[in-house]
């Protein structure tokens, strides 16, 4: 019975507070344009169903893009690092350095230099997504467990048998956690180079579209992409979920 309640929860807990945001803009009379209640956002989403899911569509693409992206350049530099201890320490403290930097304040400059507007969406999204596979990929390869390692060696195995049949396997769950946060982290980079680029005059992706209705005072659109926004990424980060369970599973049962 608690289980089921606590996956009732959450469900209950969103529809009482739609339900009190209708009915506080229902009481006090409010303008759309000032605070949209739930069902002007969904008819404003349904109106606009067509251009808001083209958006939806091309910030997907440039999420999905990034995400391949920089799963592999994380990966690659993890296993660089983690064979060298020199490239470790020549290029751990400019990833870190790539990281913290607000990629708000170096999109302009990205959209400027690479030119083709999809590819510098992309490389904007990656350089906000690729850390976090970076950081956790190459904390698993380095929590290998120091026994393993010797056992593997006593055996005769090579270095790469020792990476690609010990310490890629071990790594897989923080792979994969890392995969989790980079899902939403792209979306966050592709959102952010839109705007850039939107108001550049690439107009493209849902975060234009939120550009678009705010300049025409179209809150309740407004509030339509960001609801599908948001749940973009819950999609996301929800079946990269089901992906990290079915792999662990398979590996477990292996």
């Amino acid at each position: 019975m608690n289980k089921s309640m606590e996956r009732i929860a959450p469900f209950a807990f969103g529809m009482i507070a739609l339900a009190l945001w209708q009915g506080a803009v229902w009481v006090t009379d409010t303008p759309s344009y000032v605070v949209p209640g739930p069902l002007a956002i969904l008819q404003a989403l349904f109106d606009a169903r067509a251009i808001l899911g083209a958006g939806l569509l091309s910030t997907l693409a440039v999420t999905l893009a990034a995400l391949l992206v920089s799963t592999l350049l994380g990966v690659f530099l993890a296993v660089a690092m983690a064979a060298s201890a020199l490239f470790r320490a020549a290029i751990h403290p400019w990833a870190v350095v790539l990281q913290v930097t607000p990629i708000v304040a170096i999109a302009p400059l990205i959209v400027i230099w690479v030119g083709q507007p999809f590819l510098a969406l992309v490389a904007c999204a990656v350089i906000t997504a690729f850390f976090a596979i970076l950081s956790n990929t190459a904390a698993g390869l380095a929590a290998t467990p120091p026994e393993l390692l010797d056992l593997f060696k006593l055996n005769g195995a090579t270095r790469w048998q020792i990476l690609f049949q010990l310490s890629l396997p071990y790594a897989l769950p923080y792979f994969l956690t890392g995969l989790r946060l980079a899902g939403t982290l792209a979306l966050v980079g592709a959102v952010v180079a839109e705007f850039v680029a939107g108001s550049g005059g690439f107009a493209s992706g849902l975060a234009w579209q939120i550009i678009e209705a705010s300049y025409r005072l179209q809150i309740p659109r407004m509030f339509a992409a960001l609801l599908l926004l948001g749940g973009t990424g819950i999609v996301i980060y929800a079946a990269l979920g089901v992906l990290e369970r079915a792999l662990l599973a398979r590996r477990n049962s292996a």
